[in-house]
């Protein structure tokens, strides 16, 4: 934990795992509660999201050795918080449903390539505890956010799904950052 960067690389993954349970786990609900979508069809569309990991992480294994972990995790966040943005576009289902596919295929690069980063970030010697404890971390996010959404959807609305989602994608872009920062600042 005081390795300079873990606590920030901690709350990445934490984010990073924190959004993509929650879109999967929540897209159908929001889809057919607050986008009025019939509940067959929203689950079908929820699977897009999974559709777009899975398309990307393919994808992403022809690619990330030529163009490098830092930009495929860049290209993910950013293609991330397009598909949130779009999922708040009222413009219909289509804009809608890219959004969570662009969500899925954001998501695709990001935990690899953080992890595949590990030594490089914080050493050859410390990669292996580290990579530990971003595995905790993010399960911890798996397990706690999609819960606290239901809550907040239960109490507030879903409509703030989009939201929601976003500030994960917000946070990790931060997060991931200063990482990359201090990393820099090491090699210079």
């Amino acid at each position: 934990m005081k390795l300079p960067g873990a606590k920030a690389i901690l709350t990445a993954f934490f984010c990073y795992c924190s959004l993509e349970a929650t879109t999967g786990l929540w897209a159908g609900s929001y889809l057919a509660l607050h986008k009025g979508i019939h509940p067959e069809t929203a689950a079908k569309w929820a699977a897009l999201f999974y559709l777009g990991i899975t398309s990307g992480r393919l994808i992403c294994g022809f690619i990330t050795d030529r163009l490098g972990d830092k930009f495929m995790v860049r290209l993910g966040q950013g293609l991330a918080l397009t598909g949130t943005v779009l999922l708040l576009v009222p413009a219909g289902d289509t804009l809608m449903l890219m959004g969570l596919m662009l969500i899925g295929l954001g998501c695709a690069p990001v935990f690899p390539s953080l992890l595949h980063e590990a030594p490089e970030n914080f050493g050859i010697e410390n990669s292996q505890a580290i990579m530990g404890v971003q595995m905790a971390s993010a399960y911890v996010g798996t397990t706690l956010m999609p819960s606290i959404f239901g809550v907040v959807a239960e109490h507030a609305t879903i409509g703030l799904y989009p939201l929601y989602l976003m500030f994960f994608v917000v946070i990790m872009f931060i997060m991931v950052e200063r990482v990359n920062k201090i990393h820099e600042r090491k090699v210079n």
